[in-house]
């Protein structure tokens, strides 16, 4: 953020703190904090743009990671017919961990942002756009261990982040998640393990039907964030290096697919299912997975 230059007095720029604040707020409204209004921007955007020199202390892409996190709470839910939140950054990430998914890319300096390198292919529509949809999801249904880039980053990306390995909440005015680094130990080059329980809200309200629900945190948990000594998780106490990029402890698979769903497509029982045909072999967009 570097509204400092927006804001010259006595200079050839000279534009009032009130324009900057509604330019920064339609700019994080339609990129970082997008909802499904189309015309509409949340409002607790506004609260942390009223003084411009404290732009730079906010952890942006923390929030940003919390909303999209909400948001794909929300899509799992009865009645939620599509998905909001930050989607370049859900839609990179596929493209970094799943080469199978990922559309040409084009060279680029190292300074540059990384999600600018990927080509967005074409989206098609109507019974074509139904026909690749079936397709991705069978071609998830028959993804292995090594059609991951566990480490597209590389082994060592945390020590320039220190903060990637922050264990707790993050947050986005009255949103937040629980983040854990040690649910994904293969993308810092270490054995996967089977994680702790995960700090969990004092309260909630999630109703049977609708899009829509309220979670409520203690009062401590705010002040997680700024202990960054006592919240990092020590990769070396947790876990190993991996041999082998997919690397896991014996019981880990077991302990996951009980808490996940292991496939998308319902299975058919006594037909043989056929396999997918690879993603290169047609043009696509991998985010179709979420318009149903």
């Amino acid at each position: 953020m570097h509204a400092e230059g927006l804001l010259v007095r006595g200079g050839e720029l000279k534009i009032k703190e009130m324009e900057v604040q509604c330019y920064l707020f339609v700019l994080l409204g339609s990129t970082l904090f997008v909802d499904k209004s189309r015309d509409r921007l949340r409002p607790a955007i506004n609260l942390f743009l009223k003084d411009h020199r404290r732009l730079t202390d906010y952890a942006w892409g923390a929030g940003a990671l919390a909303y999209l996190y909400r948001q794909l709470g929300v899509a799992t839910r009865a009645g939620s017919k599509s998905l909001c939140g930050c989607l370049t950054l859900l839609q990179a990430w596929i493209y970094e961990y799943f080469p199978l998914f990922r559309p040409s890319q084009l060279p680029q300096s190292p300074d540059a942002p990384r999600a600018s390198s990927w080509i967005s292919p074409r989206l098609p529509g109507g019974d074509e756009a139904r026909q690749r949809l079936a397709r991705y999801r069978q071609l998830l249904d028959e993804l292995s261990a090594d059609d991951v880039t566990w480490t597209p980053y590389g082994r060592d990306g945390h020590t320039d982040i220190p903060r990637s390995l922050y264990t707790g909440p993050i947050r986005f005015s009255d949103i937040a998640e629980g983040y854990d680094p040690a649910r994904c130990l293969r993308q810092f080059g270490y054995r996967q393990i089977i994680p702790c329980a995960m700090t969990v809200p004092h309260d909630q309200y999630r109703p049977a039907s609708g899009s829509s629900y309220i979670v409520y945190w203690d009062s401590w948990v705010n002040q997680l964030w700024d202990n960054v000594a006592a919240r990092r998780l020590d990769l070396n106490f947790a876990s190993r290096p991996c041999e082998h990029p997919s690397e896991t402890v014996e019981e880990y698979v077991d302990w996951f697919l009980t808490r996940s769903h292991p496939r998308i497509t319902h299975p058919t029982d006594g037909v043989p299912q056929p396999r997918p045909l690879l993603v290169h072999q047609v043009s696509y967009d991998f985010l179709l997975l979420f318009q149903i």
